[in-house]
């Protein structure tokens, strides 16, 4: 063996488990997701630029300054007595937490189909692509409309496919 076979067998090799960029901005959603309060449906999004750099976050939860002591977190009933005539999405949440950066030609990583009206916001800031992780509300009229607009506009989505099963978090603690 020579010097420089010694000397590459010495060579430490880099970490083969990392995480992908998609499962990165999966997981930012995702943990974005736990500070919504809503006893349901906790949802996160992440809004990622061509450069690979995180330009909005958002999760669901009611406007700044509405209480949400004060609002009803009910999925049943009277619209007005339901949460879904106050709750901001997490996409749109995502895309206002943006501070008005140019959003065109972006991607947007969010655990659940968006529904209509997200979608209309989605496609007016330019945002080309969208990943997420569950299509449950596939057969509702809300999502047949966003994927009708998303065509149309020739925004991509797809949902995020991967082999890791859970990615784990400890405070305070080294990670193995």
């Amino acid at each position: 063996m020579d010097v420089l076979d010694a000397l590459d067998e010495m060579k430490i090799k880099k970490r083969e488990d990392y995480l992908s960029w998609d499962e990165y901005f999966m997981g930012i959603s995702l943990l974005s997701a736990q500070r919504s309060k809503d006893p349901n449906t906790q949802v996160g999004a992440c809004v990622v630029d061509s450069d690979k750099k995180i330009v909005g976050i958002g999760y669901n939860g009611f406007p700044r300054g509405c209480s949400d002591e004060n609002f009803p977190w009910s999925r049943e009933g009277d619209y007005l007595e339901t949460k879904y005539a106050y709750v901001c999405h997490a996409e749109i949440n995502a895309i206002l937490n943006s501070m008005g950066r140019n959003l065109n030609g972006s991607t947007l990583y969010v655990a659940l189909f968006p529904c209509n009206e997200c979608a209309k916001a989605i496609i007016q800031v330019g945002i080309k692509k969208i990943v997420y992780l569950e299509d449950k509300y596939a057969n509702a009229d809300n999502v047949i409309a966003a994927k009708r607009m998303f065509d149309s506009a020739e925004v991509k989505y797809e949902t995020l496919k991967f082999d890791r099963k859970n990615i784990n978090l400890s405070f305070g603690q080294k990670q193995p």
